[in-house]
């Protein structure tokens, strides 16, 4: 009972993070930069602190952890800035391929290297068991089958019909920035797991990641920071934060961007700690997330009509593509 609540929990934070882009089209006179970065204000700093609060002891303060971990903290921020790259061409990929074929690719990609590379890079390739590997191979095979639903809605409609659905659709284009998006985005995880050591032992389990979390999505801000602040010089868009009438709506919908964003990895937090007696489903746990962020980013894109006019081979498709995915996510635990 514990494992099918740990899944649904993270299952919720999926969700949320699938629909974090959708606040984001009711942003009115802002540019790119000016709006991703005041998101990531929320996503990466406002929301992850709090979040991490949650995993401090009374009596203690959160910044003792990380000065009593240097230099776990140091490269778990380190990592994180690495991911920030991912997450701004993870952005690109959505404004060339939609949100249902963009979050498809980048997070595909994203689900199979993370959970491969974190145990490698942290020293524990003991986790990396069969029923891991199995898993992480249907999740990519789930990808590459909703990857070829794309390449046939590229095929079947006119560039006017793509653009009506995505304004800017490129496919090749697309495509690689995804690849790009998931390779960088992997860091995350990997970050996660230079972090383990930046919690209280005394602290509730479902908390205890949290701490790690923040110092990822810091550094990450600080990339994103470098680029956005270098796109409003060089675009002369610093006079959108002026816009003062624009507040009260820009902020509240990139606070709702943000806190819908960062619910994934608060999902991710408390998910695991009902995970605990299933070390397969710990290790899977990266790649359950990102292949339900794909399933539900597909059903968004569903819902925004970007696979309108699609033939209903593509659409068969892009179904069969879900269930594998949906498949995957607890595939190891039967494997196990």
């Amino acid at each position: 009972m514990e494992i099918i609540i740990g899944l649904l929990i993270i299952a919720i934070g999926a969700f949320c993070q699938s629909s974090s882009y959708v606040p984001i089209n009711r942003i009115k006179e802002w540019s790119w930069e000016s709006y991703w970065i005041v998101q990531g204000v929320f996503a990466w700093l406002v929301f992850p602190f709090l979040g991490a609060l949650l995993a401090v002891p009374s009596g203690h303060s959160l910044f003792e952890i990380y000065v009593a971990n240097p230099t776990d903290t140091l490269w778990t921020m380190f990592f994180g800035a690495l991911w920030g790259v991912g997450g701004l061409t993870f952005g690109l990929s959505m404004r060339y391929l939609g949100v249902a074929l963009g979050q498809s690719v980048a997070l595909g990609t994203c689900a199979g290297l993370g959970t491969i590379l974190t145990p490698i890079f942290t020293g524990k390739t003991d986790d990396l068991t069969t029923p891991v590997i199995v898993g992480v191979v249907v999740t990519l095979l789930g990808i590459g089958i909703i990857g070829y639903a794309g390449s046939l809605k590229s095929a079947s409609l006119s560039e006017e019909e793509k653009q009506k659905a995505v304004k800017d659709f490129n496919f090749t284009k697309g495509i690689l920035v995804a690849l790009l998006a998931g390779f960088m985005s992997a860091c995350f995880s990997i970050g996660l797991g230079f972090g383990e050591s930046l919690c209280f032992p005394e602290s509730e389990e479902l908390y205890q990641t949290l701490p790690a979390t923040l110092m990822v999505t810091v550094g990450g801000f600080l990339t994103n920071a470098c680029y956005c602040f270098y796109q409003n010089s060089r675009n002369r868009t610093w006079s959108d934060y002026g816009k003062s009438a624009l507040y009260g709506n820009n902020l509240l919908f990139c606070a709702l961007a943000g806190i819908l964003w960062y619910s994934q990895f608060f999902g991710l937090s408390l998910g695991k700690g009902f995970l605990a007696s299933s070390p397969v489903l710990l290790t899977f746990s990266w790649c359950i997330l990102m292949s339900l962020n794909v399933t539900f980013s597909n059903v968004w894109g569903i819902i925004l009509k970007e696979w309108k006019g699609c033939s209903s081979k593509t659409i068969v498709v892009l179904l069969v593509g879900l269930v594998v995915l949906i498949v995957s996510s607890f595939l190891p635990q039967l494997l196990k």
